[in-house]
């Protein structure tokens, strides 16, 4: 997360595969002003739901239970100025994210972590770093354009 600290200041946020909320969680505390969770298992959003509480965070955020890519598919413009995502390994998930990015960014910036062995088609531009058994890839909305 500290890669990304110089844009969580007054940061909208989006988790997406939120889970537990940690991503999203980390950002208010880093200066984000709000987080928008996305999450549709039923135990994770209990767990979020719950941390959200202990943290007293309420006001700060909007859950969203449902599937990521519904949610997504309603998204207009650049609504977020940083989307944090962590989706399950082993189900092609950050290929099909970053694609839905590249066709219509929802956020100035897509961070997500996914399978050092998911080959992701990034945009020239893009930043791939990877951690032990965890690779993470930042995407700026526009580099497609731009190479263009």
């Amino acid at each position: 997360m500290s890669v990304l600290a110089p844009d969580l200041e007054g940061a909208g946020v989006l988790d997406l595969f939120a889970g537990s909320g940690a991503l999203g969680l980390e950002a208010l505390s880093r200066g984000a002003r709000h987080t928008t969770f996305v999450e549709r298992d039923a135990r994770a959003l209990r767990c979020l739901r719950a941390n959200i509480a202990a943290l007293g965070a309420e006001l700060e955020v909007t859950v969203v239970a449902g599937d990521v890519f519904d949610y997504l598919e309603g998204r207009v413009g650049r609504a977020f100025d940083l989307a944090l995502a962590d989706p399950p390994y082993g189900q092609a998930l950050a290929s099909r994210l970053v694609e839905a990015y590249l066709s219509r960014p929802f956020a100035r910036i897509l961070s997500v972590e996914h399978d050092p062995g998911e080959r992701l088609s990034l945009p020239p531009g893009a930043e791939e770093r990877r951690y032990g058994d965890t690779a993470i890839a930042f995407i700026a909305a526009g580099l497609q354009e731009e190479e263009t």
